[in-house]
C-alpha cells in the first residue's frame, strides 16, 4: 500500500527525470500527454508513487527515479570540494564510497579546511541547504591568530562590513586557547566566499585553522578525518524538512487550515457562546 508521504507530485518527477523544467512538465500535463497506468492524467498536482506507477510522457516511458542518497564525509586539508580538478590535485572523489549514485557535494570548504561535508543526488535539497532565504546555519571550529578579547567578540556578533556588504550577526564563543592562539566557534548562515576567514581577517585575527563542525542538523560527530558515513533515517529526514518548512512548492496543495488558539484548554461550546453574548451587551 503507498502512503501519502510516498506520493510526489506529477510534474515534478517528469522534471526530476530531466525531460523538461517543472513549467514545462505543468504544459505536457494539461496538453494531455502524460499517462500513469495507462490514464491520461491532466490536473496538476496530481501525486503519483514514482517507484510503482508507470508513467509516461508523449508516449516514453519514465524509469523509476533513484532513491535519494545521503552522506557525511570529514574532508581532510588538502583536498578540493569538487569532483575533478584539471591540474590534477587530490579531489574529495577520491574519497567518496563506491559505487555511488552520481553524489555530488553541497557546497565548498576550501583546499585548506577541513570537516563537514554533505554529499548527494538530490538537487532540491541541496539547493535548500545553500540559499540564503533557507538560513541554514553553519558552525566552524577555528583557530586564530593571537587572543581575541571579548570586544573582538561582540564585533562578529554584531556584524563586520566586508568588501560585498555588512555581514549577518554570528554566533560566536571561545572555545578555548592555545599558548598565543585562540580558538573560536561560529556560527553563521550567509554562505560568500572565504567568509569565516575574511571576518577574522577584518578584525585583526587571521585564521590558522579551519574546520566546519555543523552543517544545518547535521553534526560531524567522531568521524575521522577522510571518512565518510551514511546518514541515517533521522538525519535525512531532517533534511528533507529544510525543504518542506521553507519551499511553497513542496507544500501540499490543499490550503491548510489555521491552527485554533488555546488548543490546549479549549473551552465549551455553550460557554464560548455564553461569553460571546456578554460582550455584545453594551
Amino acid at each position: 500500500m503507498t502512503t501519502d508521504t510516498q506520493l510526489v507530485r506529477l510534474q515534478k518527477i517528469i522534471a526530476g527525470a530531466g525531460i523538461s523544467s517543472r513549467r514545462k512538465a505543468e504544459d505536457l500535463i494539461r496538453q494531455g500527454l502524460v499517462t500513469v497506468n495507462g490514464e491520461t492524467v491532466m490536473t496538476l498536482g496530481t501525486k503519483v508513487d514514482p517507484v510503482h506507477d508507470h508513467i509516461k510522457v508523449n508516449g516514453r516511458h519514465l524509469k523509476s527515479q533513484l532513491p535519494d542518497m545521503f552522506v557525511m564525509l570529514n574532508k581532510p586539508v588538502g583536498y578540493l570540494s569538487t569532483l575533478h580538478d584539471p591540474d590534477g590535485r587530490p579531489t574529495i572523489k577520491q574519497l567518496m564510497p563506491k559505487p555511488s549514485l552520481r553524489l555530488f557535494p553541497v557546497g565548498r570548504l576550501d583546499f585548506d579546511s577541513e570537516g563537514l561535508l554533505l554529499l548527494t543526488n538530490n538537487g532540491d535539497i541541496a539547493q535548500a541547504c545553500l540559499h540564503p532565504t533557507y538560513h541554514v546555519p553553519k558552525t566552524y571550529l577555528v583557530k586564530v591568530k593571537g587572543v581575541l578579547e571579548d570586544i573582538h567578540l561582540q564585533q562578529l556578533r554584531r556584524g563586520v562590513t566586508l568588501e560585498d556588504g555588512p555581514t549577518a550577526p554570528a554566533k560566536v564563543k571561545k572555545a578555548g586557547k592555545a599558548q598565543a592562539n585562540s580558538w573560536i566557534e561560529i556560527t553563521i548562515h550567509e554562505g560568500r566566499k572565504h567568509q569565516v576567514k575574511r571576518m577574522f581577517e577584518y578584525i585583526g585575527h587571521p585564521v590558522l585553522r579551519l574546520k566546519r563542525i555543523q552543517f544545518g542538523p547535521l553534526n560531524l560527530g567522531k568521524l575521522l578525518p577522510g571518512k565518510t558515513r551514511y546518514l541515517s533515517d533521522n538525519e535525512a529526514n531532517n533534511l528533507r524538512n529544510l525543504l518542506a518548512l521553507s519551499d511553497p512548492a513542496s507544500r501540499p496543495t490543499t490550503k491548510a487550515r489555521k491552527p485554533k488558539r488555546n488548543i490546549a484548554r479549549p473551552r465549551p461550546r455553550a460557554q464560548g457562546r455564553a461569553q460571546k453574548a456578554t460582550a455584545k451587551t453594551p
